[in-house]
């Protein structure tokens, strides 16, 4: 399975019902297809729109809809959209529930890097930073490794998006916690070992007694029976 889907798979699992939720750009726009059946959850975008829907089929798409990578959207009936600056004044009000966003780097105390890569030309910070900041939950959206090095490290080498630690880590292998500011290993993804997740990982990472045997493909729950 792509690894991608793998991560937003899981994702989807964290939305609970009535949650106003922000997603980030990459994979984790990819959420949106994965909200557990049953439950509505209401995505913004901080440019201004709460409500989005999924994209737009081709030639359907309005250039004037577009969520904030300037990506097109639809707009589910009941939507209400509004300037940025309310947008941000509701970010940063503590009214977002969840944000997911990408992830360049994430460090073993749990805080983020996911806005510049040095010689590389950026247009800013954007809303990362009010993001990491304001939303009650916040969840990084990431791969492992890029380029056969970790993305999880002992110690970030980019820019730091806030000092403000992050809830999880999703990454095709794992899902990686920071209770106490301590990375500490909470899943593996179905058919990857711990030792797997340790390999590729540089950062120093706690790794509770999990029993594998009574436990769920790539959970941290028992199994039926057991």
């Amino acid at each position: 399975m792509d690894p991608q889907i793998v991560i937003a798979r899981r994702i989807g699992r964290e939305l609970r019902d009535g949650m106003l939720v922000n997603l980030g750009i990459g994979i984790p726009t990819l959420v949106a297809n994965y909200v557990p059946a049953g439950i509505h959850v209401f995505f913004q975008s901080e440019n201004g729109l709460i409500g989005t829907g999924p994209v737009p089929e081709q030639g359907m798409a309005l250039r004037w809809l577009t969520d904030a990578g300037g990506k097109p959207v639809t707009a589910l009936p009941g939507a209400s959209a509004f300037d940025s600056a309310m947008s941000f004044a509701l970010i940063r009000g503590g009214h977002l529930d969840l944000t997911v966003l990408g992830g360049l780097q994430v460090d073993q105390q749990g805080r983020l890097a996911n806005w510049m890569v040095p010689g590389k030309m950026v247009p800013g910070m954007g809303g990362a930073m009010d993001l990491v900041t304001g939303a009650k939950r916040v969840i990084v959206a990431m791969q492992h490794t890029a380029k056969g090095r970790s993305k999880i490290v002992r110690a970030c080498s980019l820019p730091l998006t806030s000092a403000r630690p992050v809830d999880l880590v999703v990454t095709e292998l794992a899902v990686i916690a920071f209770p106490q500011g301590r990375a500490t290993l909470a899943e593996t993804a179905e058919g990857v070992s711990v030792e797997e997740v340790l390999a590729a990982t540089e950062a120093e990472l706690i790794v509770p007694e999990l029993d594998t045997a009574l436990r769920e493909p790539g959970t941290t729950r028992p199994a039926e029976g057991a």
